[in-house]
């Protein structure tokens, strides 16, 4: 069983995306974390195989503050993989910068908030 920890602002979308994993069938255990400054203290116990954050316009989860949460993880532990969440109709300019730092290698994926819930399972599985 694969760990993954989410953190999003929306607890609603957080619940949906961690029900989503554990019944996909590919053996995902989803770990909610409520917020943002305890992320990294959490990962260090739940040691996660994904870390999937929710990037947007404002703080406390805009890209910079993403990445410096990114930067404490993978200080601890380089093989967890960095998933960000972005909408990109509403988030136009976030995404953009998110789209950026896969193609930098600085995440190991994005997706979309507007892709399905089998699909956003699938993409983690095959992280």
């Amino acid at each position: 069983m694969r760990r993954i920890v989410i953190n999003m602002q929306n607890s609603l979308f957080c619940s949906a995306i961690a029900d989503a994993l554990r019944s996909s069938g590919n053996e995902l255990e989803p770990y909610a974390i409520d917020a943002p400054e305890k992320v990294v203290d959490e990962c260090k116990w739940i040691a996660p195989y994904a870390l999937l954050m929710e990037v947007t316009g404002y703080t406390p989860w805009l890209f910079g503050e993403r990445m410096k949460i990114r930067d404490a993880v993978r200080e601890k532990d380089p093989c967890c993989k960095i998933v960000f969440i972005v909408d990109e109709n509403a988030e136009k300019e976030v995404a953009k910068q998110v789209k950026q730092a896969k193609k930098d290698g600085l995440i190991d994926q994005f997706i979309y908030g507007s892709i399905s819930a089998s699909y956003l399972a699938d993409i983690v599985d095959s992280l």
